[in-house]
């Protein structure tokens, strides 16, 4: 341990610093008198409060269906942190709506604090960040081995409560149903064979203790020029010092790290408690295997004090990732390795996709480095980064990266200089495959739409979505919401045009995929392609509608298109019933 890991650090000089600044401001503001001014208030009227911008309303089947999008394997601990990260959030949501004064509401409350065990690479922290970007809260990730025991040297684990609060921007009531994630928290398990308490790393344990049960953090901080300047500040504005407080009773802390000889402390727990041939064999178990009968106490022996393990009652294993699983990663329309990498060439106008063999063999050489997921990126740059490099130079814009790519991507590179189009066909057969994968990708989301889907999807709309997750780069949540969108303006426009003219309108499902398509070929959003729809469409139809006498239209397709062909048809069809009615 550094001699002066356990020293508090001299702040004198810091002090002095902060002081000048304190001063240089006062000399600028300090002179103006407190005004009474009243401040602007968050609205106490707003019945849902923090959950209207939430808006969380998920249920524990809902988050796994949307994490099976993005994570390959680890069931189990999808399953289980969908349940419990759903658990809490509902919970708070009913605990905040109830209303009442009752001071025994809440009191011996067990958070769902959860632990997270499993080796680098594995999707530990996509995993949190995917469901904080889902729910829409505040969501902080730091290293635990960055923080120490208030006081000294290293970083305060209240500050991790304050970084909520700037991820919130400012708004204290939302931070406070924020998520903290920690990483490599074994590393502050105390170290075995030491003469006392290991301080340095059991203190961070303690420092934590409150903050992940229930405490008060105050968002000034005295050591910090910053926050004093914003005390002044707001005592210069209204005349009174004001505390502000961020609760952490709804703000959920997720752990997590390798836990590298975690697995030889269970299997000597195991050992002693069992004799005999049978414990024999089941020493045999490899690692991973044996991680999953983790206990408690497994966790106190590893080095945790017994209150820290008792403030995370929810442990999770992950899985490591195999060769087959690294494959369905890349094959995964949704996965950022290989999004990252066509995003890098499209900013050449250059357009890459991927031969599924190819990614099979980027699989396996990822698979031998040990790093799990974290290793796809690594492999695929050293097969791309020839064509990265020289194909912008070039006036080759379409490149499909095949099993030879991986094996020899120099001489690969020369044989695409050479003959561009001579990877054409195979260029081609991996578009088809790939957009087959994603076809099916879209079929599979369908359940988690099905509040906002009247029948189930079309073709046609299924390959509207898989075009905007190509044309546009999004991920396939926002593709499937921006096209689902666009459908609700196509049909409030057809209401707001029946109130406006008399006139009722709807679309044949052909003449609303016609019009996405048309506004995504024009580029323009779908309101203004829709307002240049109806100066064609209002002549026209009351000009149907007094010559014929019908005020209701299906329109089809072709309306959209070519409306003075449809208009001619509607006419011919409208007279010559009429004569046959008069013959």
């Amino acid at each position: 341990m550094p001699a002066n890991a356990l020293d508090p650090r001299p702040r004198d000089a810091q002090r002095e610093g902060d002081e000048n600044r304190i001063q240089e401001y006062l000399a600028r503001f300090g002179a103006a008198s407190p005004s009474p001014a009243p401040q602007p208030q968050i609205d106490q009227h707003d019945t849902d409060g923090v959950w209207s911008r939430i808006k969380f309303d998920l249920k524990p089947d809902d988050l796994v269906a949307y994490l099976d999008q993005y994570i390959v394997r680890q069931e189990e601990a999808k399953a289980v942190l969908a349940t419990k990260i759903c658990t809490h959030f509902n919970r708070a949501k009913y605990l905040s709506r109830l209303q009442n004064d009752d001071p025994s509401d809440g009191v011996g409350m067990i958070k769902n604090n959860i632990l997270l065990i499993g080796p680098t690479g594995v999707g530990k922290t996509y995993m949190i960040k995917l469901i904080a970007d889902k729910l829409g809260v505040p969501f902080v990730k730091a290293d635990a081995t960055k923080f120490s025991e208030t006081g000294y040297v290293g970083g305060d684990v209240e500050d991790l409560i304050r970084d909520l609060v700037r991820e919130a921007e400012d708004d204290i009531e939302l931070a406070q149903f924020g998520i903290v994630y920690l990483d490599e928290v074994d590393k502050i398990a105390g170290t075995k064979g030491l003469l006392g308490p290991d301080v340095s790393r059991s203190g961070v344990q303690r420092a934590l203790l409150k903050p992940m049960e229930e405490t008060e953090v105050d968002l000034k901080v005295a050591h910090d020029p910053i926050s004093q300047i914003q005390a002044i500040e707001q005592y210069r504005k209204t005349g009174r010092a004001e505390r502000r407080l961020v609760n952490t009773r709804h703000i959920l802390f997720i752990m997590s790290g390798a836990f590298g000889e975690l697995a030889e402390v269970i299997r000597r727990r195991r050992n002693k408690a069992q004799l005999g041939f049978s414990s024999q064999m089941r020493a045999q178990l490899d690692d991973q295997a044996i991680l999953h009968e983790v206990t408690g106490a497994d966790l106190v022996e590893f080095g945790f004090e017994t209150e820290f393990v008792g403030r995370l009652p929810v442990t999770v294993v992950l899985d490591k990732l195999e060769a087959d699983d690294l494959h369905q990663i890349l094959r995964n329309p949704n996965n950022p390795v290989i999004i990252s990498k066509k995003r890098d060439f499209a900013a050449y106008g250059i357009e890459l996709r991927f031969e599924d063999e190819a990614l099979r063999k980027l699989a396996e050489e990822a698979a031998t480095l040990g790093t799990g997921a974290r290793a796809l990126v690594s492999v695929c740059e050293r097969v791309c980064l020839p064509f990265e490099r020289h194909l912008p130079s070039s006036d080759v814009r379409r490149l499909v990266i095949t099993p030879e790519c991986v094996d020899n991507p120099g001489q690969e590179l020369q044989i695409v200089l050479g003959a561009p189009h001579e990877q054409e066909p195979r260029f081609e057969a991996a578009g088809q495959f790939e957009r087959a994968q994603l076809m099916h990708m879209i079929d599979r989301r369908q359940a988690m739409y099905a509040q906002r889907l009247q029948s189930p999807l079309t073709p046609a709309r299924m390959a509207l979505i898989a075009d905007e997750f190509h044309r546009v780069g999004l991920s396939m949540e926002r593709a499937f919401r921006n096209v689902l969108d666009r459908l609700d303006q196509v049909r409030d426009f057809a209401l707001g045009f029946s109130q406006k003219y008399g006139i009722t309108i709807s679309f044949s499902e052909d003449a609303r995929v016609a019009i996405l398509a048309g506004a995504a070929a024009e580029g323009v959003a779908v309101d203004e392609y829709l307002k240049r729809l109806s100066t064609i469409l209002e002549p026209g139809l009351k000009l149907a509608r007094d010559r014929t006498g019908v005020d209701a239209y299906e329109l089809p397709r072709q309306a959209i298109f070519d409306t003075d062909a449809y208009l001619r048809q509607v006419f011919e069809e409208h007279f010559s019933q009429t004569l046959g009615a008069k013959n």
